[in-house]
């Protein structure tokens, strides 16, 4: 436990802000007090950017060629970008796109090796990717097949609320489709693992959102609500998960409903993102919850308006690396508890209950106090 966790960080699009960002975060030499940094992309590029970023200068870098050769006090790069691809500042193309996949890949190839105990993905553009023979709608999705997660959701997170989603990259028009008792409660059994397990909440309460206005006004704006959603929490809390709802979005954020619980899960993309952005701009991560793995992103996108500007926000990246250690963090303390339920038994002496979720959660909040 006493070991530094290995970060692993991929560029993105490499003409957006990504390495921007990523130079950003790690120029404090405090940074490799708290982890591994292994950057997954070009020292060239990073020297090209660097030069936009102001007190660049005390970017401690380090060139290996495999993540085994780290150095525990530098920022470590893996050269997996050709030094002949094209920098182009601020447009989209299908070179920059092709940098950013060939980050991506090794990144999470050498997780899957557990070279690495995290990784964190800047950001690309995802109609860029899609012209690049990208065949998945985003990160999440691509790191759901490569891990052969049969269940994943996108979690955004922040001090101030943590948001899940039953349609990620969906269109409006197609929401209503995917949207299924089964799914519901999929993302639901996800959503309370990744609490406890990721988070550290032993006994989460999660609020479920309504699709329709004002949750279909009893049928008569739409029936989702007491066809699919009731019953699927209806499910779940059979299953002694805390799942309530479902709740009007307009007065659940206007009143702030949505402090009183440890998660949110929202039906689609913008009912979640647009309130979570709102509140967690300059701080928000995406984290892909139901992986064996920890990755975490910044919420924002490429943003190729304010490269070499020196204007990007190095927050997001800088809380997605925070998170990712975090993370590992609580999943190694969770594990622990539970492979060693006879220290936990010694641990509450003799308080008694054959309920190991009862032992650890008892030993948790005593811990706490």
């Amino acid at each position: 436990m006493g070991q530094k966790i290995i970060i692993g960080i991929t560029l993105g699009d490499t003409n957006g802000i990504g390495p921007e960002v990523v130079i950003k975060s790690l120029q404090d030499s405090r940074i490799t007090d708290l982890c591994i940094p292994i950057i997954y992309g070009s020292s060239r590029i990073i020297g090209f950017y660097r030069k936009a970023v102001a007190d660049a200068e005390n970017l401690n870098t380090n060139i290996i060629n495999s993540a085994k050769d780290f150095h525990p006090k530098r920022i470590n790069i893996i050269n997996c970008i050709p030094d002949s691809l094209q920098i182009d500042p601020g447009q989209p193309t299908p070179e920059s796109a092709n940098a950013a996949l060939l980050s991506l890949e090794r990144a999470t190839d050498d997780l899957k090796e557990g070279l690495l105990d995290a990784v964190v993905t800047a950001p690309f553009n995802k109609s860029n990717m899609a012209d690049a023979s990208f065949q998945f709608k985003g990160h999440t999705e691509y790191l759901a097949n490569k891990f052969e997660a049969e269940h994943s959701l996108m979690f955004l997170c922040s001090e101030k609320m943590r948001v899940g989603l039953v349609t990620t990259h969906t269109s409006i028009a197609d929401v209503s489709k995917e949207i299924t008792i089964d799914k519901i409660v999929e993302k639901l059994r996800v959503m309370n693992e990744s609490l406890k397990r990721d988070f550290g909440v032993v006994r989460p309460q999660i609020a479920v959102l309504g699709l329709n206005p004002h949750c279909g006004d009893n049928g008569l704006l739409g029936d989702e609500e007491q066809t699919i959603i009731k019953p699927a929490i209806e499910r779940v809390l059979a299953e002694n998960i805390l799942a309530f709802g479902p709740y009007s979005p307009d007065g659940f954020y206007g009143n702030n409903s949505y402090t009183k619980f440890d998660g949110v899960l929202a039906m689609y993309h913008d009912q979640g993102l647009i309130p979570f952005k709102l509140m967690s701009f300059d701080t928000g991560v995406n984290f892909t919850a139901g992986l064996p793995v920890v990755r975490t992103s910044p919420d924002h996108g490429t943003a190729f308006e304010l490269v070499t500007k020196n204007e990007a926000n190095a927050l997001p990246m800088l809380s997605s690396i925070y998170m990712a250690i975090d993370v590992v963090k609580n999943r190694r303390s969770y594990d622990e508890m539970r492979s060693n339920v006879l220290k936990v038994r010694t641990f509450m002496h003799g308080k008694g209950t054959d309920n190991v979720e009862d032992l650890i959660g008892k030993s948790s909040e005593e811990s706490a106090n």
